[in-house]
């Protein structure tokens, strides 16, 4: 009768922990691993930063990158080229390489030209 009762509280308790780790599981993969995706993908962008950046910062503003040290910036806002800012890299949101910047029109323009 006790052999019984142990083997029925030790299939409840193996579907338990099967269910535990199916749960996280899928919390690993709909969390955790888009996260690091996410940080891995902004670290990247930020150590190819490059003086010439145009800039987004977290609060909104865009500005062009004049120096890089190790964890801070310092980046030019405004058309008058007078309103230097030192920041935090991680800060910038997202970065627009000078190049790419003038990719843009080009392929604009291409795909006009086919019309």
């Amino acid at each position: 009768m006790d052999i019984l009762i142990l083997t029925a509280a030790g299939g409840s308790i193996m579907s338990m922990v099967t269910w535990m780790v199916i749960i996280f599981g899928i919390f690993y993969f709909m969390m955790i691993r888009p996260q690091q995706k996410e940080a891995n993908q902004k670290n990247a962008m930020l150590s190819e930063l490059a003086l010439g950046d145009t800039v987004l910062t977290t609060s909104g503003f865009y500005g062009v990158v004049i120096d890089i040290e190790e964890d801070t910036v310092i980046v030019e806002f405004g058309s008058n080229r007078n309103c230097r800012i030192p920041m935090q890299k991680s800060a910038i949101q997202a970065v627009e390489k000078p190049e790419d910047a003038l990719k843009e029109p080009e392929e604009k323009d291409d795909k006009k030209k086919k019309k």
